[in-house]
């Protein structure tokens, strides 16, 4: 076990706008860089200080260069070498198969994990031995990832089906995982809480480079191949232009499709049940949640933001809001406001979910200045 974490190199693929948190959440300010629990730490670098503890390699980001200042702004030590730059958005096979190759070319024997940079874990000591388990694990020849256990029939979700446990001794929680399905109805997702053979799928990974690497190359050989000739290039002369001219036509595709799917069928993935409250802050409605109204004041709205202004009179919900405008609530339930400087938004928890809608309205008339 010790060995195995002598080869553990943590990353955290930082990308994705979140646009279920417009306004909030833009393309220059997206939610990772974000303080949306109240807890005064951005959601990376709550991550980061979950991994650093881990692993003695370091922790590397892979985020775009858009966001390169900011990042470095948050983790001032987050060293050059972990610093990894996308040039656009590629989703988070390019990504995740980018830091894999870079990393197994500093360290052969390398057990990556994959940590995405917006989630909301706690307690992160039982998030830490849940990842020295998959490591434990991993180490076994696997891909392994942690399930999430369901709490509702939620439909934001992909799920992942377990098989039998596997035995293994430092990793007594591993089981084998049958397949990875995709978001269902809810229906489906019902049966799926209820007959507690499925966890939700968070999107977390701990495996073998290598094994990681031979799967990408088999499923997905172009990507393979372009990540290839970057990673060549990678500290070099060449390194700008050749990601310059190769990273825009390498294929956009999801690591579930690209790995997970096919390492499941294979047989080669396991999963780690998690053991601690997981939030991937996906609207309104769970920065709601995961700001709960002082029980000290009157209102029964929570607020959010320095220099929030707000006269609640029965009224719930939640307001974000850092312009110091004051916002006055009267006899409104489960209300969302969120208040910047150059766009309000007013919804409910019920329909925060089409706050992305929106958003994609104003791409199409081309009030992009917002987004």
């Amino acid at each position: 076990m010790t060995s195995a974490l002598e080869h553990f190199h943590p990353f955290i693929p930082a990308g994705g706008v979140g646009s279920r948190l417009w306004p909030l959440s833009r393309a220059d300010a997206p939610k990772f860089l974000l303080d949306l629990t109240g807890s005064g730490s951005s959601l990376l670098r709550a991550t980061y200080d979950r991994l650093a503890g881990l692993s003695a390699a370091g922790v590397m980001v892979v985020t775009g260069r858009t966001h390169a200042a900011a990042v470095c702004a948050q983790l001032p030590e987050l060293s050059g070498r972990d610093l990894v730059l996308e040039p656009s958005p590629k989703d988070s096979a390019a990504a995740i198969g980018l830091a894999c190759m870079l990393i197994q070319r500093r360290d052969p024997e390398a057990i990556i994990g994959s940590f995405a940079a917006d989630h909301v874990i706690e307690p992160a000591g039982a998030f830490q031995e849940v990842v020295r388990e998959a490591v434990a694990a991993a180490a076994t020849g696997r891909i392994v990832t942690i399930g999430i256990p369901p709490t509702s029939p939620a439909t934001g979700f992909g799920y992942i089906r377990a098989g039998a446990a596997l035995g293994l001794p430092d990793a007594p929680h591993a089981v084998q995982v049958e397949e990875f399905v995709e978001k269902p109805d809810e229906e489906t997702a019902r049966a799926y809480v209820a007959g507690g053979d499925y966890t939700w799928n968070a999107g977390m990974f701990v495996a073998p480079a290598s094994l990681m690497l031979r799967h990408l190359a088999a499923s997905e050989p172009e990507l393979y191949a372009g990540l290839t000739e970057i990673v060549e290039a990678w500290g070099t002369l060449a390194q700008d232009e050749v990601v310059d001219r190769v990273w825009p036509g390498l294929p956009k595709t999801a690591i579930d499709y690209a790995v997970a799917e096919p390492a499941a069928a294979a047989g080669d993935v396991a999963m780690v049940p998690a053991t601690f409250t997981w939030d991937d802050v996906g609207d309104f409605a769970a920065i709601s949640r995961l700001n709960r109204v002082d029980p000290e004041s009157d209102s029964d709205v929570a607020v959010l933001g320095r220099n929030s202004r707000v006269l609640a009179d029965s009224s719930t919900g939640i307001v974000v809001s850092d312009t110091g405008r004051l916002i006055a609530l009267i006899g409104v339930q489960d209300i969302v406001v969120v208040d910047t400087p150059d766009a309000l938004l007013v919804t409910t928890r019920e329909h925060a979910q089409r706050v992305k809608d929106a958003v994609n309205s104003l791409k199409l008339s081309g009030d992009t200045d917002v987004l």
